[in-house]
C-alpha cells in the first residue's frame, strides 16, 4: 500500500474514531433528573446503639487538597458515632453528580491520606455479610505516627457497588453508552487502634446497623442495589 494511502485511511480511522467519541459522549446526568440527595437527613443521628460523639472528628485535609475536592464533590459528610460500649467509628461521605470520568469521580482515600503523611499498607477486598448479600468493600490500614486507622470504604456509580479498578471502569462505560453520566459516592468508615481484625468486625456491625436504619431508597444511594 502506497504511503499516501495509507496515510489517508489512518486520518480517515481518526476522524470516524473522533466523531464516535464525540456522538458516545454521555451528556444526561442521573443527578439533575431525580430526587435530590441530602446527606445530612440520609443518615440519622442517632440509630441502633450508635450516636453521634462531637468530640472526635474525623481525619481533616488540608486547605489545597480541600480546594480539589470541593470541585469535584458536592455533598460531604463527616461524622464520629459511639455506642453503649464506648467504642467509636468515623463516618466520611462524599458525593459527587458527576462519576462518568476519572477527572470527575470520587477519590479513593488512599490519595487522601497519602497526602496528609499516612502511611497506607494491608490493602485487600473483602464483604460486608449483609442479609441481602455481600456488600463488596475494601479495608486498608493508615498510620501516621503512633496513630493507627483501620478503614473499610466502598464507592457507587449509579445503583451499582464497584470498587476502584476495571469494575469502576465497566459501570463508567456501560452509562456513557446510554449517554447517561451517572452518580455516586464514596463510603469511608474508619476506627482508631492496632487490632485490625476486631476493627473490621466492629466496621461490619456500623455499616449494618446504619444501612439498616436508612430507607430502602437511600440504602440503594449509600450501597447499591444489593443494600434493598
Amino acid at each position: 500500500m502506497k504511503p499516501l494511502v495509507r496515510n489517508l485511511i489512518l486520518l480517515l480511522l481518526m476522524l470516524a474514531s473522533s466523531g464516535l467519541a464525540i456522538a458516545l459522549k454521555p451528556t444526561q446526568r442521573i443527578a439533575d433528573h431525580g430526587p435530590r440527595i441530602d446527606l445530612q437527613a440520609v443518615v440519622p443521628r442517632q440509630f441502633g446503639d450508635w450516636k453521634i460523639d462531637p468530640l472526635l472528628i474525623p481525619v481533616s485535609v488540608s486547605p489545597d487538597v480541600q480546594e480539589r475536592l470541593d470541585a469535584i464533590y458536592d455533598q460531604t459528610l463527616a461524622r464520629t458515632y459511639v455506642n453503649s460500649r464506648g467504642q467509636r467509628v468515623m463516618l466520611s461521605i462524599a458525593y459527587g453528580g458527576d462519576q462518568g470520568s476519572d477527572k470527575t469521580q470520587v477519590h479513593r482515600p488512599e490519595f487522601c491520606y497519602a497526602a496528609q503523611g499516612f502511611q497506607l499498607s494491608k490493602s485487600f477486598e473483602n464483604e460486608v455479610a449483609m442479609a441481602t448479600g455481600g456488600l463488596p468493600v475494601r479495608r486498608l490500614a493508615a498510620v501516621q505516627g503512633t496513630r493507627n486507622e483501620p478503614i473499610t470504604y466502598w464507592i457507587t456509580v449509579g445503583d451499582q457497588v464497584a470498587l476502584p479498578g476495571i469494575s469502576r471502569k465497566l459501570l463508567q462505560i456501560r452509562y456513557g453508552i446510554t449517554g447517561k453520566v451517572p452518580d455516586g459516592m464514596l463510603v469511608r468508615v474508619s476506627s482508631i487502634g492496632d487490632q485490625a481484625p476486631t476493627a473490621y468486625a466492629l466496621h461490619d456491625e456500623f455499616i449494618k446497623d446504619m444501612l439498616a436504619a436508612a430507607t430502602a431508597d437511600d440504602r440503594v444511594r449509600l450501597a447499591g442495589r444489593a443494600a434493598r
